[in-house]
């Protein structure tokens, strides 16, 4: 495995991972990268983050598309593979879930071309079941695959509300770090070091703020401290996810919105170094 050390000018690549396929309660997912990028265009707001730069006209970001997934071939061979591609050509990669299962196969791309990646992930789940209703592969279970294939050194999970004794132990043999919503308090996240990823889970927010989620679980972040968290990043991130917009349970567009918000402040965090 090679260290790789992004340059400040290297581009920032959106992929969109339309994929609901592991998703255990709802299907809808799948159709997020679209809304999303609609939700970002869209003449209600603008396209500016908020120190000011506009992403519509900043030339280092960019959008490879949704990724077309080729039938009889494995989808987490083709995810891996097509961000392996774009970290190759010297891109970082945001890419617009789909449901969180996609995490495993980019992060598997990531764990292979970085040293002693640290992982953030924004959650009102762990995601760390053996496995759920038999499958190994669910939504519910990519971050015990990440940590059995040691393809982080560290993660930090932030937001979570739904820890069950199994996961309790998951997160115990993995030596997660946990900050959960019981303790939450912004000045105990804790001090990161590059490379860095982000794993976002739009239902980390509580749902009076995006409703648009599969999963309800009450008592989570409100738009405001996600985006401080995000902000308040001192590294750069190397690349990140977005994930778990449903847009069937999101008929007046908010939660598309705020995904678009949030993707707007991610994006300025790895254009800014």
């Amino acid at each position: 495995m090679n260290p790789m050390h992004p340059s400040p000018q290297s581009p920032v690549t959106i992929l969109g991972i339309p994929y609901d396929q592991s998703s255990s309660f709802l299907r809808g997912a799948a159709q997020a990268p679209g809304v999303i990028r609609e939700a970002f265009r869209s003449p209600s707001s603008n396209t500016c983050c908020e120190a000011g730069v506009d992403l519509e006209t900043e030339p280092r970001l960019l959008d490879a598309g949704d990724l077309t997934f080729e039938p009889e071939t494995d989808p987490f061979e083709q995810i891996e593979a097509a961000v392996g591609d774009l970290l190759d050509n010297g891109s970082r990669v945001l890419t617009f879930g789909g449901d969180h299962a996609i995490a495993y196969p980019v992060l598997k791309a990531y764990g292979k071309r970085f040293e002693r990646l640290n992982l953030l992930q924004l959650d009102a789940h762990p995601d760390l079941y053996d496995e759920l209703d038999g499958n190994y592969l669910s939504h519910a279970c990519p971050f015990a695959r990440i940590m059995e294939d040691r393809l982080v050194a560290r993660l930090v999970q932030i937001g979570i509300r739904t820890l069950n004794p199994h996961q309790r132990m998951q997160a115990e043999r993995f030596e997660v770090e946990i900050i959960d919503m019981r303790t939450w308090d912004p000045r105990t996240v804790p001090a990161l070091e590059p490379p860095l990823y982000l794993s976002l889970d739009l239902d980390v927010l509580d749902p009076a703020f995006a409703p648009g989620v599969s999963h309800h679980e009450p008592g989570g972040l409100s738009v405001r401290e996600v985006i401080r968290i995000i902000q308040g990043l001192q590294v750069p991130l190397v690349g990140a996810d977005l994930v778990e917009l449903n847009p069937t349970r999101d008929p007046t567009g908010v939660t598309g919105m705020v995904a678009a918000k949030l993707f707007k402040e991610i994006a300025a965090n790895m254009l800014e170094f």
